[in-house]
């Protein structure tokens, strides 16, 4: 067994410190913060130290953490307004539109569209209502009206029949609509598509579509029964609600959910390669075709001797990775007919 990484020991205890110092005073001492929600509350400082976690050991292994300071260089080393403004389309076409998964096919385009969209919407309401951050007052002298009030400050007021109450009030039903079709869409997609069914795994793939979807039926369930049935059942289903956002919570650092925390990291890589596909290209030492930028070349080979891979090779051409991936293969061809020569006892390829 390995030992914990000691860096991401402490960045565990530091973010757990900070998540309770914020819900602390953003409450106000605690006195918005209601008790009944000190289930999330706590298996939301577990997750949050979690992530803490993972993303400081990830950030710790030699290519990320070569990836990440090349990615922070080339941002400061180059002309901001255009990195940032590269940065921030980038973003749009991979995080909020989605567009490399719409690559992929339509299906699975709009099932990530649902369940980002859907997940984000519910940890935007749900964090600062647990967090106590967040709380509505009628006023006494006019119960018609709802003010918003956010860390003590009063920041909005709608009418209690508003659209905009309407919306805020179900803003929770409509991301769990959200998610209940994009897990819909990946159970289908993950049930059908003979491509998937080959590679996925049930723990890794299955499991955490199904907590999403108990997440979100259970969730609408609560509002259904309150509003239609007359409050039969709401006990149960609350309990449900509850043990499944918390086994979500506490399960989102170590499992295929936590790549909801990596993808904003990737921001970097494409700065990173927009940085080598402007700078000068590595030409092949076999047949003298450029194939990577020296950049990327320069920082694989840093990579393969910080991970104690020698990668030295006898001949013209002094390292493994100065050849393009075609000549790799025809070297590869002529090493086997070399040995199938020998083996049989005819004559070695030139």
């Amino acid at each position: 067994m390995t030992s914990p990484n000691r860096i991401g020991v402490l960045a565990a205890i530091g973010t757990a410190a900070l998540v309770t110092t914020l819900i602390v005073l953003g409450s106000q001492g605690l006195r918005h913060f209601d008790w009944a929600l000190l289930p999330y509350a706590l298996a939301t400082i577990f997750s949050g130290a979690g992530v803490a976690y993972r993303c400081t050991a990830w950030l710790q292994r030699p290519p990320t953490k070569r990836y990440w300071r090349q990615s922070w260089r080339s941002y400061r080393t180059g002309r901001v307004l255009p990195n940032s403004a590269y940065v921030g389309q980038f973003a749009v076409n991979n995080f909020a539109a989605q567009r490399f998964i719409a690559q992929r096919g339509r299906l699975r385009w709009v099932a990530h569209l649902c369940l980002s969209w859907g997940s984000m919407m519910a940890f935007a309401v749900t964090f600062p209502l647990v967090f106590g951050w967040i709380h509505f007052e009628t006023p006494a002298d006019d119960l018609s009206t709802y003010h918003v009030v956010f860390l003590g400050m009063k920041v909005q007021e709608f009418p209690a029949h508003s659209i905009i109450a309407f919306l805020t009030f179900n803003a929770l039903n409509i991301s769990a609509i959200l998610v209940l079709i994009g897990v819909s869409l990946a159970l289908y997609r993950r049930l059908t598509d003979s491509g998937a069914l080959a590679l996925q795994r049930f723990g890794l793939d299955i499991v955490p579509l199904l907590i999403l979807f108990l997440v979100a039926a259970s969730g609408l369930g609560l509002t259904i029964s309150a509003h239609f049935l007359q409050g039969r059942g709401f006990s149960f289903i609350a309990l449900v609600h509850a043990a499944s956002v918390i086994i979500m919570l506490v399960s989102l650092p170590f499992g295929k959910l936590f790549h909801i925390f990596q993808r904003p990291l990737h921001l970097g890589v494409g700065l990173y390669k927009r940085a080598g596909q402007a700078g000068p290209q590595a030409p092949c030492g076999r047949c003298g075709e450029p194939f990577a930028s020296q950049l990327h070349v320069k920082d694989l080979k840093h990579v393969l001797n910080e991970l104690g891979i020698d990668n030295q090779v006898d001949g013209p051409v002094a390292h493994y990775q100065e050849i393009c991936p075609p000549c790799r293969r025809r070297l590869l061809a002529l090493n086997q007919g070399r040995n199938v020569g020998k083996d049989h006892g005819a004559p070695s390829f030139a």
